[in-house]
């Protein structure tokens, strides 16, 4: 947890304008170097600056980060800023815990030329619901993709099939071809879109029991037991740790990991996921915004340096900081554009993936989904039950939640 004093020495509770972000070290150095020039900059003309303001961001991982902040929220405290996916942002309006940024009061209504500064293509960047605004996006994506270690493949392979074929070779002695947190939900569904299947339609309904959930849940059981080029268990730190000890030859993974393996001096390159050769599909992995909404109970002064904060860490400047140090996808135009001249191959490759890739639903059922899916997906790979009885337990399973949590 890092700490920037503006002025003064007042650190009390009122005084402190806190940051929960789940983001990775590699990206957190950014935001602290970001959060430091913010409060070293002139402050001529914020009255609040005067005050003895401080700042601070504080890591929480995914699934705390949402869970804690509607803890807190509910009970009048929390951050004053929450960072994270879109897919927060369902369940955080259906509580009504952070505030419609199209709605601020007089005196720190967010200026209409500054929201229609953010691109709306490949994917919209701001994250709206139920007519509203509700979060402020600094980056596109947040989707998986190939990485591999090009020291031990130049190429990277474009079909299921090649992909097997290569990851053959390095599966051997404790090292393994691939290697993913293909146990969870999330790293699963590319998976799914690759048989042209999704996880719930535009009614936000369930169509999890399919023939395209059945054939990749087997299909990742076939990459395990048949093939043998996944390891026989492999959480996300477990795949992380062998792709940068050398131990894998590919990984799938997002953005937010890709300046580990650049601080860890890694020659790596991205590229989408290959094609399954049964369907002529690429895998689909979810896209999102990440960024920022603002806790409901912050108001006032506080709100109005809160409110400067966000529009500051979503400059064109600062978002174009995070893409030259972690390759991650700007959501303002003016940085978007400049895409062009950076020549990276890796933020290449990352933007092939992101255009066969779809839309996060923002939700509340969105959650259910996940939910739903992790306790059957599960039991395919543990040999409890076959694919077939696993698409439809999570169909009936996330209709019956979807109904209970809309009573």
């Amino acid at each position: 947890m890092l700490f920037f004093l503006v002025s003064g020495c007042g650190d009390s509770r009122e005084k402190i304008i806190t940051i929960w972000t789940q983001m990775q070290p590699g990206e957190r150095k950014i935001l602290d170097a970001a959060l430091e020039k913010f409060v070293k900059e002139d402050s001529a003309g914020r009255e609040w600056v005067k005050k003895g303001y401080v700042f601070r961001e504080l890591f929480y991982e995914t699934e705390p980060i949402r869970t804690n902040f509607m803890i807190a929220a509910l009970g009048g405290s929390g951050a004053e800023l929450v960072y994270g996916p879109s897919d927060m942002v369902g369940p955080f309006t259906k509580l009504q815990i952070i505030h419609a940024l199209d709605s601020l009061p007089d005196g720190v209504k967010l200026e209409q030329a500054f929201l229609d500064s953010f691109i709306t293509e490949p994917f919209p960047a701001n994250t709206y619901l139920n007519g509203h605004l509700y979060q402020i996006a600094d980056q596109i994506g947040n989707h998986l993709c190939l990485v591999y270690n090009k020291d031990l493949i130049p190429t990277p392979p474009k079909t299921i099939s090649e992909m097997i074929e290569v990851g053959k070779r390095f599966t051997k002695g404790g090292s393994y071809g691939l290697v993913w947190n293909y146990t969870e939900p999330y790293f699963f569904i590319p998976f799914v879109g690759s048989y042209g299947g999704s996880v719930m339609n535009e009614n936000a309904e369930p169509t999890l029991n399919t023939e395209a959930t059945v054939k990749a849940a087997r299909l990742i059981v076939e990459l395990r037991d048949k093939h043998k080029i996944i390891p026989p268990d492999c959480d996300y730190q477990t795949a992380n740790a062998l792709f940068k000890e050398g131990r894998a030859a590919m990984i799938i993974n997002g953005p937010w990991s890709w300046a580990t393996y650049k601080n860890a001096g890694m020659n790596f390159g991205i590229a989408r996921i290959p094609l399954n050769d049964e369907t002529g599909l690429y895998p689909a992995p979810m896209v999102s915004p990440r960024g920022y909404s603002i806790n409901i109970n912050t108001r006032g002064e506080k709100l109005k340096a809160t409110v400067d904060l966000l529009k500051f860490l979503c400059s064109p400047e600062i978002e174009l900081e995070f893409t030259k140090a972690v390759g991650t996808i700007p959501s303002r135009r003016e940085a978007f554009a400049k895409l062009s001249e950076i020549a990276d191959e890796n933020l290449k490759g990352s933007m092939e993936q992101i255009m066969v890739g779809k839309p996060m639903p923002v939700v509340s059922e969105m959650r259910v989904i996940w939910d739903s899916m992790r306790p059957s997906y599960q039991a395919v790979l543990n040999g409890s039950k076959s694919p077939e009885q696993a698409a439809k337990e999570m169909q009936d399973l996330a209709v019956k939640l979807i109904r209970e949590m809309k009573e």
